[in-house]
């Protein structure tokens, strides 16, 4: 990928992405065409499949919720230099040290006793998964992209061997632990809405949605209000620079690694105690490779990981009513205009710059 041409703050974050999301959607709708239907009516039905009513936006942020934690991961480490393509097995990992919390705990505790200590532990076992390829990268030179593939397949095959020998109920076939006691659960949506007395339809939204929130507002003060995230920056820009300041890469390197895989395991909340209600197979589902995109398109800020992370969610859910209207657009056909966004967010990010520069300087000569 080129090197990203300079362009002021607001045409970085808001007009480049928008340029890279309406590309894609062009080539979404020829692909549409090509195959017999009407893109009108098809953007028309996602559209509505995401926002057109209260149970559709509730999965809609159900899914964002999940963007907004992987992307967050992705990019603190993106400001320390790395590429951490390891939210998947962060994310397995953190829903497994929650999981295995709230087994032990279920009986003893609400959910609000025991929502500090779920955070904790997917944040503790989420870190620390990434945490090993962090300490390889700063001290053995391991390079971050490889290992961080490979603990996915391993925190694939570890959780298998769980489920299916460890922690399965006794006496079902399927690899899934006992259900939570129902007090442990988040409280969902609906529950929450109607406390307030407004009645929304059933569905996965729950309390984690605020949390990635808050994750979203510190992560924010974290990178550019505090020490830390100035020595995460300033490593990532010009480690040499770091060292004359004082600061250690290495050790910058590996609690950097930790903090985005803490972020990751967030999603165990969300999916493990808020949806789920059980330890199971594949319940992050391709989030973690998702929320490179996210991060990719937000620019690694968390305000515009938060936006882009309602543009995916909007995707995932808008996506699946395309595949129940359109007798052409199959399920595999929604993933190709899913993959497109990707493509045209991640690796053709920076294609429209040197374009948008030009224009950008013939607008400043002309007023000059």
């Amino acid at each position: 990928m080129s090197q990203p041409v300079k362009l002021p703050r607001w045409i970085d974050i808001g007009v480049i992405p928008a340029l890279n999301i309406l590309a894609a959607l062009l080539v979404s709708a020829l692909v549409i065409l090509a195959v017999g239907e009407d893109p009108v009516k098809a953007l028309e039905v996602m559209l509505y499949g995401a926002f057109g009513y209260d149970e559709a936006i509730g999965y809609t942020l159900y899914y964002t919720t999940n963007f907004i934690f992987t992307g967050l991961a992705v990019a603190i480490a993106f400001h320390a230099g790395l590429f951490n393509i390891g939210g998947e097995g962060q994310a397995y990992i953190g829903g497994l040290g929650v999981g295995l919390l709230i087994l032990a705990l279920d009986g003893w505790l609400p959910w609000y006793g025991l929502l500090p200590l779920a955070i904790l532990a997917a944040a503790l076992f989420g870190g620390a998964w990434a945490a090993v390829p962090g300490w390889l990268q700063a001290y053995r030179g391991s390079h971050i992209v490889i290992t961080t593939i490979m603990f996915n397949f391993i925190a694939s095959a570890l959780m298998v061997h769980l489920m299916v020998n460890v922690l399965i109920k006794p006496g079902q076939m399927s690899p899934e632990s006992r259900e939570f006691a129902e007090s442990a659960w988040l409280p969902q949506g609906h529950e929450i809405f109607a406390a307030l007395g407004i009645d929304i339809s059933r569905s996965p939204l729950n309390f984690s949605f605020l949390i990635a929130l808050v994750a979203a507002l510190l992560v924010t003060l974290f990178i550019w209000r505090t020490r830390w995230g100035y020595a995460i920056r300033t490593v990532g820009r010009n480690e040499t620079a770091a060292i004359y300041a004082g600061i250690d890469p290495k050790k910058t390197v590996f609690w950097t690694m930790a903090l985005s895989g803490a972020l990751a395991g967030m999603v165990g909340i969300n999916e493990i105690m808020g949806v789920q209600h059980k330890l199971l197979l594949n319940f992050t589902a391709g989030y973690g490779f998702t929320g490179i995109a996210v991060s990719l398109m937000g620019r690694n800020h968390p305000v515009g990981i938060v936006l882009a992370s309602l543009l995916f969610g909007a995707l995932y859910q808008g996506g699946a009513e395309l595949d129940f209207e359109f007798e052409q657009i199959t399920r595999d056909m929604v993933v190709v205009i899913q993959g497109l966004i990707i493509l045209f967010s991640g690796a053709l990010a920076y294609m429209f710059n040197p374009m948008v520069a030009r224009l950008v300087g013939r607008l400043a000569a002309a007023k000059g």
